[in-house]
């Protein structure tokens, strides 16, 4: 579990980074990889989806699940295969992303 918080923890200050890493095409919205328009960042997609139930914050112990400093739910992150992540709210609006490394 300390693991999963480490993990969600550097996928959030590496998002908090990305405005500031605009010039770096890695990390650019402009790049396919990051593009809302690319079918593995959409929220249609059965493993973006908040439907699903790896994306549920009712599923005990969930380690997708990001929480605001009250603990409350506030959306989740789906790991990318190309290592990069997706970050939605739970209606499936995608918030944000990680680059992949």
């Amino acid at each position: 579990m300390r693991a999963a918080a480490a993990l969600l923890a550097a996928l959030l200050a590496s998002a908090a980074a990305a405005p500031a890493a605009a010039g770096d095409w890695a990390g650019s919205p402009d790049r396919w990889e990051n593009s809302p328009g690319n079918w593995l960042n959409s929220p249609s997609r059965w493993e973006n989806n908040p439907h699903n139930w790896l994306n549920s914050p009712h599923r005990l112990g969930n380690e997708r699940i990001l929480r605001d400093p009250d603990g409350t739910p506030r959306g989740y992150v789906v790991p990318k295969p190309d290592g990069g992540a997706n970050i939605f709210d739970f209606q499936g609006n995608r918030r944000g992303y990680v680059p992949a490394r």
